[in-house]
């Protein structure tokens, strides 16, 4: 019987790891769903953009997302303990904008609503996944937090109409359309998802 491969055995490449700008640019061609974590912390709501989102199992039900280790929002997560993961569909690019930038009150002026679950749902997403903090592992300067999932709510048809999820590709929102408009920072730079 074979040997399973030691994962910190292998000799290190003999080249060097790639910049930050060149693996940012090597990144950007695997295409993402946009996604916005939200909570509510000591009375206020808090959230940021995220496309660093997966399920992890199915039995239990969890799901992880990145959060930068610098980020404002998601130190306030964490202490809250419960929170929502939104999923943003293709016509969403307002709320994208709102949560990916660092500028601005996030949630002035939007019609959200606090779920059972207790964490803000944003108005209209494609989905919302309502979990908790399972548990949070330190990767690089970002933490990967897995969460276990409570609830979900899917809201793919709006008036009888199949709605689309945005996509992240390039550095632009969608695929298939060399010329779009580059994202607006600080999406365009692709180095702020997660920075919460």
């Amino acid at each position: 019987m074979p040997a399973e491969p030691a994962l910190t055995s292998a000799p290190e490449a003999a080249t060097a790891a790639p910049e930050p700008v060149d693996f940012r640019k090597a990144m950007a061609e695997f295409a993402t769903g946009v996604t916005v974590v939200t909570a509510i912390d000591g009375g206020e709501p808090v959230g940021f953009a995220c496309q660093s989102f997966a399920s992890v199992s199915l039995e239990p039900p969890l799901i992880l997302f990145c959060a930068d280790k610098r980020g404002r929002s998601w130190p306030r997560i964490r202490s809250a303990g419960r929170f929502c993961v939104n999923v943003l569909a293709e016509e969403q690019r307002d709320l994208c904008e709102r949560f990916g930038s660092s500028r601005g009150a996030r949630f002035e002026g939007l019609d959200w609503e606090v779920s059972r679950w207790g964490a803000p749902t944003l108005p209209d997403v494609l989905l919302a996944v309502h979990a908790v903090v399972h548990d949070v592992h330190e990767a690089g300067d970002h933490e990967v937090v897995i969460g276990r999932v409570l609830a979900v709510e899917r809201h793919e048809v709006v008036d009888g109409v199949w709605r689309r999820p945005m996509v992240f590709f390039r550095s632009r929102f969608g695929v298939g359309e060399p010329d779009a408009p580059i994202a607006p920072d600080p999406w365009g730079i692709g180095d702020r998802w997660g920075w919460g």
